[in-house]
C-alpha cells in the first residue's frame, strides 16, 4: 500500500497529476473538496455539520473533516494506496492523518509537493479562469494572496513530515508528462523499500 500526500500551491498541477497516478497505481484520489460537495449534497450528518460553519462563513472544524476523511477511508478498504489532496493543511490535521491511517496499520509514505515559481501559478491560473468559471481565477491580486496563503498555512505540514523524512519536493515545471515522470520516479522508489 503507497499513501501519498500531494501538495503544491493553488494552480501547481495537483489535480492534473492526481488523475494521473491514479490510473497508474490503482490509488483511491480524496481531495478534500470533493469530499465536502459529496456529504453536503447527500445531506449526511457531516455534510449538514460542514454546512452549517459554511453558511455562517467560518471554517469547518477539523473533527468534521477528518470524520468525512475516515468514512472516504473506511469505504474503500480494498485500494492500492490513497493520494490526499488538500489535506492535511495543518499540523492537527497532519497529526489527525496520521492517526488514522495507524489504527489501520498505514502510515503516509511521501509528501510530495509540486515546486512551482508564483510567477508561473499566476499565469496558470490566469489561464484557467478563462474557462473555469471562476472569478477568483481572473484576479492577480486574489491569486496571489492564495499563494502567500498558502505558503503561510500550508509550510508547517511540509515540515512536519520532512521532520519524519518522508517530504520530497518535485519540480512542477514542465510538460505535464515530465512532472508526471519525476512523481513516478519517487513513487516507484516507494515501491522498492
Amino acid at each position: 500500500m503507497v499513501n501519498i500526500i500531494l501538495f503544491g500551491p493553488p494552480g501547481s498541477g495537483k489535480g492534473t497529476q492526481a488523475k494521473k497516478l491514479v490510473e497508474k497505481y490503482n490509488l483511491l484520489h480524496i481531495s478534500t473538496g470533493d469530499l465536502f460537495r459529496y456529504e453536503m449534497g447527500n445531506n449526511t450528518p457531516l455534510g449538514k455539520e460542514a454546512k452549517s460553519y459554511i453558511d455562517k462563513g467560518e471554517l469547518v472544524p477539523d473533527s468534521v473533516t477528518v470524520g468525512m476523511l475516515r468514512n472516504k477511508v473506511e469505504a474503500n478498504p480494498d485500494v492500492a494506496g490513497y493520494i490526499f489532496d488538500g489535506f492535511p493543511r495543518t499540523i492537527p490535521q497532519s497529526e489527525a492523518l496520521d492517526e488514522l491511517l495507524a489504527e489501520k496499520d498505514q502510515e503516509v509514505h511521501r509528501l510530495l509537493m509540486l515546486d512551482v515559481p508564483d510567477d508561473e501559478i499566476v499565469q496558470r491560473i490566469l489561464e484557467r479562469g478563462k474557462t473555469s468559471g471562476r472569478k477568483d481565477d481572473l484576479n492577480e491580486t486574489i491569486i496571489r494572496n492564495r499563494i502567500e496563503v498558502y505558503k503561510n498555512e500550508t509550510t508547517p505540514v511540509y515540515d512536519f513530515y520532512q521532520e519524519q523524512g518522508k517530504s520530497v519536493t518535485i519540480n512542477g515545471v514542465g510538460s505535464i508528462e515530465e512532472i508526471f515522470d519525476r512523481l513516478c520516479q519517487e513513487i516507484g522508489q516507494l515501491a522498492q523499500t
